[in-house]
């Protein structure tokens, strides 16, 4: 069974334009990578966790900022690593300078059994849909697809056709409901 994680996409209206927080990994994997390495703060959860329960505790533990709704479900999404990701969608606002994240254990350097504790995600920022886009994770585009129907603001790229990334579109993993039945689920 594939492994499954639920996350928050947090979005905000500055200047009649649509932004959307995201969050860098931490641990020196990621240390230097950029564009394309984002991703919506979201972590695993047991089968017996409701998932929007799971999304919401796992923003407030990679970010410290607490998190209520009214929620809105983006869909479900595949990763290329085989994992299940539930996102949820809501309107707020954080200062990310404030961000404090809890620390996990990784294997540094890969395959020497040597364990060192890292930030889950070392920086949050707002960016644009169109800038999201080139950072977030692709896989996750959808996620930001999804949010633009829901909030009805488009983007400038919004006519273009989707991003193209090691020969797949960027929704080419995509497992998500379609944009009416995002609609729906938003009513």
């Amino acid at each position: 069974m594939a492994k499954r994680s639920a996350g928050i996409l947090l979005y905000r209206h500055r200047s009649g334009e649509l932004e959307v927080f995201l969050v860098h990994p931490g641990g020196p994997f990621w240390i230097k990578k950029d564009l394309g390495a984002w991703t919506i703060p979201k972590g695993e959860y047991a089968e017996t966790e409701e998932p929007l329960a799971a999304a919401m505790r796992e923003f407030q533990e990679e970010t410290g900022f607490p998190i209520q709704g009214p929620f809105v479900e983006l869909g479900v999404i595949r990763q290329a690593s085989g994992k299940l990701v539930s996102g949820w969608a809501v309107e707020g606002d954080c200062n990310p300078e404030k961000l404090v994240s809890n620390l996990c254990q990784v294997e540094w350097p890969p395959r020497s059994r040597r364990m060192i504790e890292v930030p889950e995600v070392d920086r949050g920022a707002w960016f644009s849909i169109d800038e999201a886009r080139k950072r977030i994770i692709s896989t996750q585009t959808p996620f930001l697809e999804s949010l633009v129907v829901h909030t009805g603001r488009p983007s400038l790229e919004e006519h273009k056709a989707p991003r193209v990334h090691r020969g797949k579109s960027a929704m080419a993993e995509e497992v998500v409901p379609s944009v009416s039945a995002v609609r729906k689920g938003a009513s």
